[in-house]
């Protein structure tokens, strides 16, 4: 199956022959599909659709629902508040989610929507901060999630204003890893599992208070959960995770059935799932905590009794996402991140042979599976936005149509694979966009945008930044760096304890590269990313000087300066070591851009959250400083109230618009470097 076929089938001539390049006012017409979940009866797929108001400035969430023969789309909600996290009960009777919208409780709340019909209706009014809940197989029990509420935590109310305002209570901690971004302080407890009961509506607790908890899913006999937890007096200190089962009444104590290093990734992908029998759990093994920044997950199976886990497709040297048995227990699904692509697979329960279940470039984010075995995927490539999909016969069937008429309006540029050699040997892999009226022999300026991570990949799915750039007349140029997923366990851990150095070896063959082939106009080279692209740009900044412009976000140049100041102490503890036990040399190395501030010529534009606690904005403004001090043309933007990633839509298009001119005035005669970004 061509994974394209989504662009030929949409996006003809004959329907579409007016396309136009993509302008920044494009930005916020995009919507976000997520969340895929497939009703019991199978004939409905409830899912999320996020878009932005421009008018008020922000984001709003509303559930939908598609039939499964992909002929109507229903929207469900459409208060001014976010909806999310849409979950059908087992009895098909409700569609329950979360959302903070006012009614009888504050705070996120539970709704319920009858399929008989009707408004939801507000279910719960917890005072603790509730973040998920999980419906018992018979649909009479939820098993939640939540936090005690800091009696100071005014989240939910107006702050007091004026002279006779109360002033805030001092913020006590007392952990060792003691903020978090979003989150901010971590001075409450762990959140617990809660047990409450659909008929008395009362929650009692189910884990015990301080023991960290995350991810659980129900046994299909509704008597056990199964979940990841650490405990013990050293818990705080070492970000690893363990597979538990516990029984579902509350004195019930939780059983370890793994003893591992390993570290467990987001909880919507990590969660341990049941074989239908209740006898196994599949689940995710890491690459251990010492090298938890390029954790590669592979596949597990343990029966629930403990003993020895079986790691499947052992030979498959990719990390693995999503795992559950197939309804008859005989296969196991799981999505696998493999050199610019993500796609579905199956494996036998038993261990054997990997199947593909999709072929092509593209990125298969979401894997929902129905009780009678039916599939949903959400599924993107170059020239589609995520869309749900049905999975059926090793093929896709589009099921929802949310940007179509907006991606048949736009002319885009071609993406293409390339790949290189770097100069100690290392073969390096990336993706080009080419501007949408590519002239073949024509030099362009030539832009090398830094995905973050690093333990990520840019990939074969829509990407508004790569187009939008590729609309303003110039090439794009994305590297999956040594650091990067999608290439094997050596290749991400490649880069432990020795930052910006192979990354920095990588991109410069990436960009000699394209100078070599003709594309790149070598006078006109910028450079740029977000993160740990942020820490990767001033590193090469600091190394290369044919970059005439670059811009560095949410990036640091000085680790040494930020170990307790921002949320990575585990991570410097068990990569680097702490510079009173290993010295200062490793920090020093890792710290070059900064201390050698002085060799950079590179313009540079510096971003930042102002409340950003996982790259501190500190680490911008030391670089900022230094290259004020060194007479270096350079700024610096603050986003106020953001955190490190920025979600304010006006702030967004900010982002873009001081992107697009910066680089313009470096990279771009005065003629030409307007384009087609929006006025300011």
């Amino acid at each position: 199956m061509n994974f394209r076929f989504v662009i030929g089938f949409l996006f003809t001539a004959s329907l579409f022959a007016q396309q136009r390049l993509l302008t920044v006012d494009d930005m916020h017409k995009f919507h976000d599909v997520r969340d895929v979940q497939i009703s019991p009866d199978g004939k409905w797929v409830a899912y999320t659709v996020s878009s932005v108001d421009v008018a008020a400035d922000k984001s709003d969430t509303d559930v939908w629902m598609s039939s499964w023969d992909g002929t109507e789309q229903l929207r469900l909600t459409s208060s001014p508040e976010a909806e999310n996290a849409p979950r059908w009960s087992p009895d098909g009777r409700y569609l329950a989610f979360l959302s903070g919208r006012p009614g009888k409780a504050k705070g996120t709340q539970i709704w319920l929507l009858n399929r008989m019909g009707g408004e939801a209706q507000q279910f719960t009014d917890f005072k603790n901060k509730l973040s998920s809940y999980e419906w018992s197989p018979d649909s009479k029990r939820l098993l939640l999630v939540m936090t005690e509420r800091d009696p100071a935590d005014t989240d939910d109310e107006k702050p007091a204003q004026g002279a006779n305002a109360k002033a805030p209570k001092p913020i006590v901690v007392d952990r060792y890893k003691f903020k978090q971004d979003i989150q901010g302080y971590l001075t409450q407890k762990p959140g617990r599992f809660y047990l409450f009961d659909m008929g008395t509506k009362k929650a009692e607790p189910l884990s015990a208070e301080g023991f960290e908890v995350a991810s659980p899913a129900w046994s299909p006999d509704g008597q056990w959960i199964a979940f990841l937890g650490k405990e013990g007096k050293d818990a705080e200190r070492y970000n690893t995770w363990n597979v538990y089962v516990m029984e579902t009444h509350t004195d019930a104590a939780p059983r370890a059935i793994t003893h591992y290093d390993g570290v467990h990734a987001s909880a919507s992908r990590a969660q341990p799932e049941w074989s239908p029998d209740g006898k196994r759990l599949v689940y995710l093994e890491s690459t251990g905590a010492k090298n938890s920044a390029y954790n590669m997950n592979r596949l597990a199976v343990i029966t629930v009794d403990g003993g020895t886990p079986k790691l499947l497709a052992d030979k498959l040297d990719r990390s693995v996402s999503a795992p559950r048995f197939t309804p008859d227990g005989s296969s196991i699904l799981f999505l696998v991140a493999d050199d610019r692509s993500e796609y579905p697979a199956r494996i036998p329960s038993n261990g054997g042979a990997v199947e593909r279940l999709v072929q092509g470039p593209g990125m298969i984010s979401t894997l929902a599976q129905g009780k009678d075995g039916r599939l949903a995927v959400l599924a993107a490539n170059d020239g589609a936005h995520p869309e749900i999909h049905a999975l059926e016969n090793d093929s896709l069937r589009l099921l929802t149509h949310h940007n179509d008429a907006l991606m048949a309006e736009l002319k885009l540029g071609a993406t293409e694979d390339f790949s290189c050699k770097a100069k100690d040997g290392t073969e390096v892999h990336g993706l080009i966009v080419k501007p949408p009226d590519y002239e073949p022999g024509h030099k362009y300026p030539t832009l090398l945008r830094i995905h973050g991570g690093p333990n990520g990949q840019d990939s074969h799915a829509f990407n508004f930044e790569r187009q939008i750039f590729a609309a303003n007349g110039y090439v794009v140029v994305n590297v999956n760096y040594r650091g990067s997923s999608g290439r094997g366990e050596k290749y991400q851990t490649a880069i432990a304890a020795d930052w910006g150095n192979k990354e920095v070896i990588d991109l410069q063959a990436a960009m000699d590269h394209v100078v070599a082939i003709g594309l790149a106009d070598p006078e006109r080279l910028g450079v740029g990313g977000w993160s740990y692209g942020g820490i990767l740009t001033d590193a090469i900044i600091a190394k290369d000087h044919r970059f005439k412009a670059a811009t560095s976000g949410a990036g640091t140049a000085f680790p040494l300066a930020l170990y307790g100041v921002d949320q990575y102490i585990m991570q410097y503890e068990e990569e680097i070591g702490p510079p009173w036990k290993v010295g200062l040399e490793p920090w020093i190395k890792l710290s070059y851009p900064f201390l050698h501030a002085d060799q950079i010529t590179t313009p540079t534009l510096f971003l930042g959250g102002e409340k950003d606690f996982n790259v501190p904005l500190v680490g911008g403004e030391q670089m900022y400083e230094a290259l004020r001090s060194l007479g270096v043309p350079t700024q610096l933007v603050v986003y106020p109230g953001q955190f490190h990633g920025i979600t304010r839509p006006s702030y967004q298009k900010d982002r873009v618009e001081r992107y697009l001119a910066w680089y313009a005035k470096y990279l771009k005669a005065p003629e030409a470097s307007t384009a087609t970004s929006s006025s300011r």
